[in-house]
């Protein structure tokens, strides 16, 4: 197949296979659990850009004029993230996106339909893009600490879970400056859900869904992994200290300012 040849492409699958990894080994990828969709067409070169498909194209529910022609890698529907550590092109698939951005078709060398949060993948990425944002990542996973938290109504505020969990760790509030945004509970893979995430991605890179998951995105795919890493570590340290007994104090308001010119940061509100 072309596409194997293309080191550059190959080298950013085998980094999301080993995100795909981190992902079952952190115990946030249960059965089938999360998904990823990368934008690569800036890695795919133009006579593969217009590779044959092998599949007619496949209509999406809302079209995406900003992503015409673009490439994505995108995690299967019911693969396992183990198994795309293994073997992301097995587990995976490549789509190029008609030009008018009204389907899709795979282009990789077998024909796994890819995973059915699709649509809402690519609207996220048709906002971004249209916004003139650089993110090509798209990462939704299920922590379990997190998506604990989500199950309590006075955490499903964006300033009081931000703040929180700001609070715990230092890197927290350097590693995801932007605070996060909440969903509250949609039907998984719906578009309502893809609108409802949109929103708070004007605002946010990071965004919880009530008793669902985390959604994450940005550049790289390593630095998306790395702000849920960074927020589940942050709830780590708070339920540790609870289950020790005691309410932690967290870091003070102060604390937090401090951090803002050190490490020049966007102002806290």
């Amino acid at each position: 197949m072309m596409i194997r040849n293309n080191k550059e492409l190959m080298a950013e699958i085998g980094r999301i296979a080993e995100v795909a990894g981190y992902l079952w080994t952190k115990g946030w990828a249960e059965r089938n659990g999360g998904n990823i969709s990368v934008n690569v067409t800036a890695l795919v070169r133009e006579e593969e850009k217009k590779m044959p498909a092998i599949t007619p194209p496949i209509a999406l529910q809302e079209a995406v004029p900003a992503l015409g022609g673009h490439i994505f890698y995108v995690t299967g529907t019911g693969k396992r993230m183990r198994y795309v550590a293994k073997e992301p092109l097995a587990n995976g698939s490549i789509i190029r996106i008609s030009y008018d951005g009204m389907s899709f078709e795979i282009i990789a060398e077998e024909a796994i339909a890819p995973t059915s949060e699709l649509p809402s993948h690519l609207l996220m990425h048709n906002y971004l893009r249209s916004s003139g944002k650089d993110s090509r990542v798209v990462l939704h996973t299920h922590p379990t600490d997190l998506i604990g938290l989500s199950h309590c109504k006075p955490f499903m505020q964006s300033e009081t879970i931000t703040r929180l969990l700001w609070s715990m760790i230092p890197e927290c509030r350097i590693i995801v400056p932007r605070g996060i945004g909440i969903v509250p509970y949609e039907i998984p893979g719906t578009i309502e859900l893809a609108h409802a995430t949109i929103k708070q991605l004007q605002k946010h890179d990071v965004v919880f869904w009530e008793k669902h998951g985390i959604l994450a995105v940005g550049e790289d795919i390593i630095d998306c992994f790395d702000a849920i890493d960074t927020l589940s570590k942050s709830a780590q340290i708070y339920f540790s200290a609870r289950m020790a007994g005691y309410e932690p104090e967290g870091m003070t308001d102060k604390q937090l300012e401090d951090l803002v010119p050190a490490f020049g940061l966007d102002k806290i509100g």
